[in-house]
């Protein structure tokens, strides 16, 4: 009898939002640290035939815009508030997760799907909902207990098996959500996301430009107190804020980039806006814990 192949879970540790993002291929991403502190990250990754599981934990807030790979179907389950979101090739979103976030993520191909006869059509208006399910947790845990025990040389778990059980698990734990929905405040919740979808395209498409509260809100297509509502349900902090803290991100991006040649600390915070020099150097320092002085020497 032939020995099945060890299944390998891929592990890193990271101490930066771009390298957390680098260890995720396949999604189209953009992380920006937003609370402070020294970054850290950890990823773990298994892929099995047509099926992808990844657990990311994150200790600062952290803004994440993201694209799920073409074709997939991919089921999130936020360890923190407990909730279902699913996506598809089609689903973008912007949010902001809170400090020592927590998910657990499957991610099935298209291929997988057409095997199972999957039909997402039958998915639309459940895409980017918060779907909540007492079944959550319990799936999280065992699922990073798995990939724990896959760690372990002597463990028995053959692939295709596990993979068929994700899915079967997956759905169970979906049609169990989707009795729990609410009228209503749901309808608030999907105009407050459709508002911050129009704020995450920009930000994906746009992502050296600046803008004012007013700006912002034009693109959004909304007045600024519906904007303020939307920011708050999903980022926890007024738009102003989110602004600045994008300003900041940027220019830590400039600092870091190999290219910039002789750049000075200046330049990059006259680039993004901030006109003040030590008020900059202080909001960079609060929130990176270094001075952007620091950063800079650090590239060279």
């Amino acid at each position: 009898m032939n020995r099945q192949p060890a299944l390998q879970v891929q592990a890193y540790s990271t101490s930066d939002v771009g390298e957390q993002v680098r260890a995720t291929p396949g999604w189209q991403q953009h992380y920006r640290q937003m609370s402070p502190g020294h970054f850290s990250g950890q990823l773990r990754c298994l892929a099995l035939e047509g099926v992808e599981v990844y657990e990311e934990s994150l200790n600062t807030r952290v803004e994440q815009f993201f694209r799920a790979p073409p074709g997939s179907l991919t089921f999130c389950f936020d360890q923190v508030e407990h909730s279902l979101y699913l996506l598809n090739e089609h689903s973008r979103n912007l949010w902001i997760t809170p400090e020592n976030y927590r998910e657990v993520a499957v991610v099935f191909d298209q291929a997988f799907l057409q095997r199972h006869g999957l039909d997402l059509e039958h998915l639309q208006g459940l895409f980017m909902v918060p779907l909540g399910s007492g079944q959550n947790a319990l799936f999280g845990r065992w699922l990073s207990t798995t990939l724990t025990r896959l760690t372990q040389a002597d463990c028995p778990v053959q692939g295709q098996a596990l993979a068929e059980q994700l899915l079967e698990d997956c759905l169970f734990i979906l049609d169990s959500a989707c009795q729990r929905l609410q009228g209503p405040a749901q309808d608030q919740r999907e105009q407050a996301r459709a508002i911050m979808q129009r704020v995450g395209d920009w930000a994906a498409d746009c992502p050296e430009e600046t803008l004012n509260l007013l700006g912002l809100a034009q693109v959004a297509g909304v007045s600024l107190r519906q904007l303020q509502h939307a920011f708050k349900a999903f980022t926890g902090m007024p738009p102003a804020q989110w602004l600045r803290l994008r300003r900041l991100n940027g220019a830590r991006r400039d600092l870091l980039r190999p290219d910039a040649g002789d750049v000075t600390v200046a330049e990059v915070a006259m680039r993004w806006s901030f006109w003040h020099l030590g008020r900059f150097s202080e909001s960079y320092r609060q929130l990176f814990k270094e001075l952007p002085s620091q950063t800079l020497r650090r590239r060279r």
